[in-house]
């Protein structure tokens, strides 16, 4: 069995493990939460390589993976080329909002990005909207999304305090005839019901595990993978988790494992 190891500063990644679980089979997925130190969108560029770097050598140690997914917006943004250095032959699978779909599809020209902040300062993330705005004049409309993601961890997903967070961020966006919303952070599919609720309009939103699956599936098969069978899941957590949301996200009871892998 292909042996995939993912994580995220929590529960967010798991929307992108249902997404593999969807398209990669006979694979064993070891799944971390880094609830510890949540949320990676307001951690220095240091904090978060470090977390990264952590994480990567438990899941190489202990698991011998094949491959490893980032399935965390600003991990990619910090981590992920100093990880292809260092593990060389390593798969490694990165996430980026999806501003080229999203280019791809709008038609008003019009485009919101909800992003951590973190992730809409990173150099990956500017130079992705600047080498793509090149080909097709766009105008984005980016909000950084503090809070949101502790919102989510906490499985709050349609409460009040959460709508009363996105509202003032999404109304504008609906002014500006925004027709395509990039979803910027693996956390945020989870909350895309609420996101429709208060726009109330057709929308276009826009998340990255299904991509993340399938350029995965497409390495995996040149290593002569047999994509027939099923998967085994892991999910390990290094603090706290919202036991309810691993369930609404995955649709099954899982069991979770709490690991140290951190000094401090």
């Amino acid at each position: 069995m292909f042996k995939i190891g993912v994580f995220d500063s929590g529960i967010g990644g798991l929307t992108v493990v249902k997404a593999l679980n969807q398209v990669i089979h006979n694979s064993k997925i070891f799944y971390i939460a880094d609830t510890k130190h949540a949320p990676y969108g307001e951690k220095t560029p240091q904090q978060i390589l470090k977390y990264s770097l952590n994480i990567s050598q438990y899941l190489i140690d202990k698991y011998n993976i094949d491959a490893l997914v980032l399935a965390c917006n600003t991990a990619t943004a910090f981590a992920i080329e100093h990880l292809r250095k260092e593990y060389p032959k390593l798969i490694i699978i990165g996430t980026e909002p999806g501003v080229k779909p999203a280019i791809e599809q709008t038609k008003t020209g019009k485009i919101g990005v909800l992003a951590t902040p973190a992730t809409l300062r990173g150099d990956k993330y500017q130079n992705l909207v600047t080498s793509l705005s090149n080909k097709k004049k766009v105008t984005l409309f980016e909000q950084p999304c503090s809070g949101l993601v502790e919102q989510i961890e906490k499985g709050e997903v349609d409460s009040l305090e959460t709508r009363e967070l996105l509202t003032p961020w999404l109304l504008p966006m609906r002014d500006n005839d925004v027709d395509t919303i990039v979803l910027g952070c693996t956390h945020y599919p989870l909350v895309k019901d609420l996101i429709l609720n208060i726009l109330s309009r057709d929308i276009v939103l826009i998340d990255t595990g299904l991509a993340i699956s399938k350029h995965l599936l497409k390495c995996i098969i040149k290593k002569n993978h047999q994509n027939i069978g099923d998967n085994e899941l892991n999910v390990e957590s290094t603090g706290e988790i919202n036991q309810k949301s691993v369930q609404f996200i995955l649709g099954k009871e899982v069991n979770i494992s709490p690991i140290s892998i951190f000094n401090s």
